[in-house]
């Protein structure tokens, strides 16, 4: 009649797919050593880079599309910018999660990453695939409302931010992912530093400080040194690439600050205690 009973019907079923997946995990060798002969492991594969903040092991760097970094003791991989090279950067550790900070750069714009941050963000007001240049972390060096200067002439959502790996052929440019713009500063300057709890009171904007060699300081008289608006001080904005005419005012707000902001204590021993401490 081409009938059967159900439950002799599933048991059956169940019993072949039950043999099966016995059969294949016990034989995961044989399919590993026939992808061998035509792939290479990704654990394999790469160069040592940068170090994993969760074993503090090196992480190998897959150059071959996508790039990516990898971790073999933890078995995890972490995504990266195309389109562009990676390098270390100074050996500088997060101060969320402790991987080692790694620089990007395409085409003259470069920022700073975390690997984890990148794919993870821990911080509420940060999105995924964003570097250091957009992280709100009220205290890391690295971090946007340390080193954001002002608004983008460019575009109408990101900040100009220096790129403190830049020197001696400083430059600025957009934290917005989409944003190309990049403003060169100060060529041959030996230091430029952001004064993030400074404002200029004219427009906004953070103050700089600029130093250079004395036997080659573009300063009138000889001065080495000097502390201003990059946009309002006449003898700094004459070494900026874009006119004064063309930089907006600062949007008040945006980018530097924000809550839990503040200097001094303790320095947090975790990364819950660094997150708590944040969102103060």
């Amino acid at each position: 009649s081409g009938r059967a009973n159900y439950d002799m019907v599933l048991a059956h079923a169940v019993s072949t797919f039950q043999a099966k997946y016995k059969y294949f995990v016990e034989n995961t060798d044989y399919m590993d050593q026939l992808f061998e002969l035509s792939f290479t492991k990704l654990s394999e594969t790469g160069k040592s880079l940068s170090k994993c903040g969760r074993c503090t092991r090196y992480m190998k760097l897959i150059s071959q599309k996508p790039m990516r970094l990898h971790c073999k003791n933890c078995e995890a991989t972490y995504k990266l910018p195309q389109g562009g090279s990676i390098k270390l950067y100074q050996g500088n550790v997060c101060p969320l999660d402790q991987f080692e900070l790694v620089v990007y750069n395409a085409g003259g714009k470069s920022f700073i990453l975390c690997p984890y941050c990148y794919n993870f963000p821990e911080i509420e007001d940060m999105a995924q695939s964003s570097g250091c240049n957009r992280c709100p972390h009220p205290t890391c060096p690295n971090a946007a409302p340390q080193l954001s200067v002002t608004s983008c002439q460019t575009c109408d959502e990101g900040d100009l931010v220096l790129d403190p790996n830049s020197g001696p052929a400083w430059r600025m440019s957009c934290n917005e992912l989409k944003c190309t713009c990049v403003v060169k500063i100060f060529a041959g300057a030996v230091r430029v530093a952001v004064s993030p709890d400074t404002d200029c009171e004219t427009c906004g904007s953070s103050v700089l400080t600029v130093e250079y060699n004395p036997d080659k300081t573009p300063f009138k008289d000889g001065v080495s040194k000097l502390t201003g608006c990059v946009i309002c001080h006449a003898e700094l904005s004459s070494l900026v690439e874009l006119s004064r005419q063309q930089f907006k005012r600062r949007r008040r707000g945006r980018g530097r600050g924000g809550k839990g902001r503040g200097r001094g204590g303790r320095k947090p021993r975790t990364k819950e205690e660094a997150l708590d401490q944040y969102f103060v």
